[in-house]
């Protein structure tokens, strides 16, 4: 079976579309992030939403300086097939939806990383086309779409990639959802239309929501 690797390899159906982050989303990122740098002699504490500056040595409490931080997150994610397991009900949720909408999942993880992720989701059953990027996500899922009169929804656990893609694709939901619960308290408050699923159980009800009120839209063009 192929995979898109790019936008441009993506192929949808008429149906509605699904973009999903990984990390944190689909899969667990903060908890065996933690697991990993203690296993060399480090820890991830829960003071505030962001990697750097929490991550402190375990022999003299010294905070990890950015660069290592890099490395360390570089090292991870070259092994997070060792580390890195599903969040809570994501795969039979992402399965169900499959047979209703298209699911394209958009990691912001290096893209050198995607090949090792590839194989990792495929051995999950989560066999959904996987774009690694670095650049903004509002423009990749505004391409992606593609201004189709088909509803889109758009979920992630970062507050600056859900507003981009707010600015991109006004007509998109936008879900925010967080596996770890030490950091989850740290986030920012949903802004805007940005809405929080308290889990995948959640996010699945939002969803199909919106399908079903496309499908009424479209219905009833006056409604």
């Amino acid at each position: 079976m192929d995979f898109a690797t790019s936008v441009s390899q993506v192929r949808l159906a008429d149906r509605p579309l699904v973009v999903c982050d990984i990390d944190e989303v689909v899969l667990e990122f903060l908890t065996p992030f933690t697991a990993f740098l203690r296993s060399h002699s480090y820890d991830l504490l829960p003071r505030s939403f962001r990697l750097y500056g929490n991550i402190v040595s375990l022999l003299d409490g010294s905070e990890l300086d950015r660069a290592s931080v890099d490395s360390f997150e570089e090292m991870f994610f070259a092994n997070q097939h060792l580390w890195q397991k599903p969040a809570e009900k994501a795969v039979e949720t992402l399965q169900s939806l499959s047979v209703d909408a298209d699911i394209v999942f958009l990691t912001a993880m290096p893209p050198r990383h995607h090949g090792i992720r590839r194989e990792f989701l495929n051995q999950l059953d989560l066999s959904f086309d996987l774009i690694a990027t670095e650049e903004p996500k509002g423009p990749v899922v505004a391409t992606l779409h593609d201004r189709r009169s088909l509803p889109v929804a758009f979920i992630d656990d970062m507050q600056r990639n859900l507003l981009s893609v707010a600015d991109h694709v006004p007509d998109c939901l936008l879900l925010t959802m967080m596996a770890n619960a030490d950091f989850k308290p740290f986030a920012p408050p949903p802004a805007g239309s940005i809405v929080e699923a308290s889990g995948w159980g959640h996010a699945a009800e939002l969803l199909r929501a919106h399908f079903a009120a496309n499908v009424l839209t479209s219905a009833n063009p006056a409604a």
